[in-house]
């Protein structure tokens, strides 16, 4: 993965408080993907994010803010949860509720932001559709990346190495 320095420096700019932040850095210890963290993989959807938007004219700041928040449920997804006493979670349809909660309660997020949380899983989540080119893209980008995330390896060192560097230039 190629990380031009200046589209590094307005990346951090625009998420720097919710890199810095102490409950958002606790996604490090769930498991998203094989290796790969929620911070992990929040970080490679959101500057993947960035980077496009830039390119297309979407709002980038949004956008990145709201792909770093789009899986910000802080639970093992793998496991029941404790407070939940169905059988069958639904993970991927109820997470991006609690997401967007828990991004409202710890950020000042806007409009765009708050849809891109929670409309992230379309197609899955049938009648939740992206109002906004934000929306889209970090719908489309999240598939991109959790495959990338799951079948190359050669990625999953490479997210490692971003997560590093923007953590590094603090």
């Amino acid at each position: 993965m190629i990380i031009e320095k200046n589209q590094q420096k307005r990346y951090q700019k625009a998420v720097c408080d919710i890199l810095e932040n102490e409950l958002f850095q606790s996604t490090r210890q769930f498991i998203h993907h094989k290796d790969i963290t929620c911070l992990d993989h929040a970080v490679y959807v959101s500057y993947t994010s960035f980077c496009l938007a830039e390119k297309h004219r979407v709002d980038p700041v949004s956008t990145a803010r709201g792909a770093l928040l789009h899986d910000f449920y802080l639970y093992d997804w793998h496991h029941r949860r404790p407070d939940d006493s169905r059988l069958l979670q639904l993970h991927g349809f109820r997470h991006p509720a609690v997401a967007l909660r828990n991004a409202q309660v710890h950020f000042e997020i806007n409009a765009v932001e708050a849809d891109i949380i929670k409309k992230h899983m379309w197609p899955l989540t049938l009648f939740r559709l992206p109002k906004t080119k934000a929306s889209i893209l970090v719908s489309l980008v999240d598939k991109y990346c959790t495959t990338k995330e799951v079948t190359h390896a050669k990625t999953r060192r490479d997210i490692k190495e971003l997560v590093a560097a923007l953590y590094a230039e603090k």
